[in-house]
């Protein structure tokens, strides 16, 4: 009988282990430092962060992996490959970003958010979050899954006497473990009909699963999908977002947006691509209904958002990125018809770092508004460039790339990358639904940057800028535009290997 192979290859597990690590540091560092230098713990998480971004660095010229089966070198619970480390790049960077916005966001609190605890929190969801693409076996995907999104929960229900982040606590917490619960059936499923876990062997034994199981082999690959569909914002499991975006801290939804959706569709690709290829006529029109229904619901929600309405900012992004989920399904749901599904995962992993990079921007420019705004309404970008000229520049660069309008060249070269994935699938129906999606998107974003240069109401008051927040616009900015100048970095960088 098989059994794991008790030497572990500390290097190729050192990036999430650090994040972990040090969010325990915290925790117990956090019982013996006074109110006064409590600052210091978020320095401690941003160089946490930052060294287990740095570590991935000697990983970058081979696979490694180890918890392996000792009769079967393939079977390994944890890979450190190519696709695990652009994720993992994504996960860690986009953790540090929001950090950022965090020190400055912890600071105007006036201890309305425990220092301690949302350093410990946020770093034990990256350190879950990090641990997930690197998991190919599906019990440490569960576990990687519930390990980031655990804290989650705590983060956006955080604020003190905050009865609006306690109900967008309970909703986020009530549906994502209802969608658990719904992907454990499934991986029973799979389980009971397979044999194994190990997603390679997944990959092969189901190909041979008796004729009596077949239906409960396909109903384990659905329900399976279930839980990753839920932590992409894919509908009809996008409910959440809204309003656990408005309730939570500013700085955890720009976190959920980027974060918790490199976590869902690494796990979603994981799960179909690596562990069920011979499955793809069952995931893959479902994965195509799903990016349609995706998108469309997600543009149209932002477009009806009211622009004298109380977070309304907040709120668009929220749809917003409902419909960019739409956009990252595309290419999965292709990859099932493609010849070539790793150029296809390729578009789908070179789309999710470009969708961080400005959407991180984009909310931490939100995060500085807010500092005199505390309602975020669109209204209150009006006259942003009177204002601070710079973060109005910035912004509607951000606004830009995410509609795929120049100067915002990586937007438009993700989508055109993601809408060749869909034409070389066959899936035109599926390009001509996402077009339409495209236009409907350029409505409310021009009419939010248009509002940025528009004459401000009143006498514009100019704000100073805290290092932290200044740091996160500076380097989401340097990074949009350095793609922008050379997109092809951004697909080079995202070939997955995966095959």
């Amino acid at each position: 009988m098989s059994s794991l192979v008790q030497s572990v290859d500390w290097l190729a597990i050192a990036p999430p282990t650090l994040a972990a690590v040090v969010g325990l540091v915290v925790l117990v560092a956090d019982l013996f430092i006074g109110e006064e230098k409590k600052a210091v713990l978020g320095w401690v998480s941003v160089a946490g962060l930052a060294a287990s971004a740095l570590l991935l660095l000697p990983l970058k010229d081979g696979d490694r992996a180890t918890f392996c089966l000792t009769g079967d070198a393939h079977a390994c619970s944890y890979t450190a490959d190519r696709f695990t480390l652009v994720i993992q790049f994504l996960v860690l960077g986009g953790a540090l970003l929001a950090a950022l916005l965090s020190v400055t966001a912890l600071k105007d609190a006036n201890k309305d958010l425990p220092e301690g605890e949302f350093w410990f929190l946020l770093l034990s969801s990256a350190a879950g979050a990090a641990l997930l693409p690197a998991s190919r076996d599906l019990a440490t995907l569960i576990v990687a899954l519930e390990v980031a999104s655990l804290p989650a929960f705590a983060l956006v229900g955080i604020k003190r006497g905050d009865k609006k982040s306690s109900e967008a606590a309970l909703k986020f917490f009530l549906s994502s473990v209802t969608a658990t619960a719904v992907s454990l059936m499934g991986v029973s499923f799979v389980y009971a009909t397979t044999g194994s876990l190990y997603l390679t062997q997944i990959a092969d034994k189901i190909q041979h699963v008796d004729g009596q199981f077949h239906t409960l082999a396909q109903a384990g690959v659905v329900l399976t999908l279930v839980g990753f569909a839920f932590k992409t914002a894919a509908v009809p499991f996008h409910f959440w977002v809204p309003d656990t975006y408005v309730g939570a801290p500013l700085p955890v939804a720009a976190y959920l947006s980027v974060v918790g959706k490199a976590v869902g569709f690494s796990g979603l690709i994981l799960v179909t691509v690596v562990a069920l290829p011979s499955y793809g006529d069952v995931w893959g029109p479902a994965l195509a209904a799903l990016a349609a229904l995706t998108m469309t619901v997600g543009n149209v929600g932002a477009l009806r958002q009211q622009a004298t309405r109380a977070y309304s900012a907040v709120r668009l992004l929220a749809w917003s990125s409902v419909g960019q989920a739409g956009y990252l399904l595309v290419p999965i749901a292709s990859a099932a018809y493609s010849k070539d599904a790793d150029k296809a995962i390729g578009s789908t992993v070179a789309y999710a770092l470009m969708y961080a990079v400005v959407n991180l921007g984009a909310f931490a420019v939100a995060a500085l508004v807010a500092r005199t705004s505390p309602l975020n309404r669109i209204n209150d970008y009006r006259g942003l460039y009177a204002r601070s000229p710079l973060s109005a520049l910035i912004l509607g660069f951000f606004l830009l790339c995410l509609a795929g309008l120049p100067p915002g060249i990586i937007g438009l070269f993700a989508k055109v990358t993601v809408f060749a994935a869909a034409v070389d699938a066959g899936l035109g129906w599926l390009a001509v639904v996402m077009a339409v999606n495209v236009v409907i998107a350029l409505f409310y974003y021009l009419q939010w940057t248009t509002l940025l240069f528009r004459a401000p109401e009143g006498e514009p008051v100019k704000h100073r800028v805290p290092a932290p927040l200044t740091a996160a616009i500076a380097l989401t900015a340097v990074l949009g535009i350095a793609l922008s100048g050379a997109p092809q970095l951004a697909l080079r960088f995202s070939a997955t290997g995966l095959f």
